[in-house]
């Protein structure tokens, strides 16, 4: 009999749920983004998450306005990051089993002369814009017009280590884009250099209305530096599919079954949807990014509470869609409090909850690591863990 268990992992980007015991060495002061952000939308006239609310959410830490349940469906539990560093690649690789122990470098000055210098070489142009942290929607707005006139790339960082190349698709193509993007991927590697990621942000309009192109950006990062759960379970023929931007975090490497880019939180579900109806086993790697992007980034945790509740209603739709054998992850990346000074992400606990195995309801407590999440994907298909303990039972 064919095998049709399916293990699906959502990753609801920057929604963390309070301070890792290591916060303030990262510079954040107190953050606790789900905690925040509910605080905030309670205060303007209530808030509700009740299928999170029934899978346990309010469980795993005192929450404004979500009542524990005393009969979770899900599993629930807080995991703690061990790696260096709070971006999102360093997150999707400690989940499947890489522990990043040095954080990859920030620019928040700007771009030092030499990196500049070896990316002009690489691509041929003679001068970049910008070249400071920056919001993407506010540079490009500042700089278009200029960039327009010139044809010189708009170059930024964040507090991320990313280097982000923005481009006006009438100026200098997607694809053109992708292939500069290529060329600094190259030389922004190795000592001194080893940004994470390589962005490339393309945009439309005018003037004045400039709209960037979510779903043609692409990420170029450094590979995964050992083999991954996702790279064994490939290897044993389980096929892999990412949601999202989850493949880019991994240089594209395990996911031959196939990459579904998307522009929205609701895009995303809706391909989940879609996959979790497939014939066959296979594991599904899902982000949603719009918490991130759209609301922590952006200081909007009004926003951000919105598409928490978007969320919650389009998981009451997602989950009568699971089979008794399949698994469902809910967890998080890293925090992204937008009530906090500053847009930078937050380092933080992250919230869990697992659906599967024989004892639902269970109290996970706090996880050692985002990797017990990989460990216990592998042995659903009885394939070896990278790293970490599994909590399947």
């Amino acid at each position: 009999m064919k095998n049709k268990t399916k293990a699906i992992i959502i990753v609801l980007d920057g929604v963390g749920a309070g301070p890792a015991p290591d916060s303030s060495q990262y510079g954040d002061r107190d953050p606790n983004t789900l905690g925040h952000v509910l605080q905030t939308a309670a205060s303007h006239g209530g808030f509700a998450l009740p299928v999170l609310q029934r899978l346990g959410l309010g469980n795993i830490a005192p929450l404004p306005g979500i009542v524990p349940s005393h009969s979770p469906l899900a599993s629930f539990g807080l995991m703690r990051e061990l790696s260096a560093g709070k971006d999102t690649i360093t997150g999707h690789w400690e989940m499947m089993g890489i522990l990043n122990t040095a954080a990859f470098p920030t620019f928040p000055e700007g771009f030092p002369a030499d990196i500049i210098l070896a990316f002009k070489e690489a691509t041929g142009m003679k001068k970049v814009l910008g070249n400071r942290a920056a919001s993407g929607t506010v540079i490009i707005e500042e700089l278009g017009a200029e960039h327009m006139r010139t044809g010189y790339p708009i170059v930024y960082t964040s507090a991320d280590s990313v280097f982000q190349i923005a481009a006006h698709t009438g100026v200098i193509g997607v694809e053109d884009l992708y292939g500069i993007c290529e060329k600094a991927r190259r030389v922004l590697s190795g000592p001194g250099k080893n940004i994470c990621r390589v962005i490339a942000r393309p945009f439309e309009g005018t003037p004045g209305s400039f709209k960037r192109l979510s779903a043609k950006r692409k990420d170029f990062p450094l590979p995964p530096p050992e083999e991954t759960v996702i790279d064994r379970l490939s290897a044993k023929g389980v096929p892999v599919f990412s949601v999202g931007k989850v493949a880019e975090m991994f240089d594209m490497r395990g996911f031959p079954a196939g990459t579904v880019k998307t522009s929205s939180n609701r895009q995303g579900m809706e391909e989940l949807a879609r996959l979790v109806k497939t014939d066959g086993q296979c594991l599904i790697f899902a982000n949603l990014n719009d918490f991130d992007t759209l609301f922590g980034h952006r200081n909007d945790p009004l926003g951000f509470a919105g598409a928490l509740a978007d969320f919650d209603r389009m998981l009451g739709e997602f989950l009568p869609l699971l089979n008794p054998e399949d698994y469902l992850f809910i967890t998080a990346d890293h925090g992204n409090d937008p009530t906090t000074p500053g847009t930078d992400h937050s380092r933080e606990l992250v919230p869990l909850l697992f659906i599967g195995g024989k004892k639902p309801g269970r109290d996970l407590g706090i996880r050692n690591g985002f990797m017990d999440l990989g460990a216990t994907a592998a042995r659903i298909f009885a394939v070896q863990a990278a790293a970490g303990k599994s909590f399947l039972l």
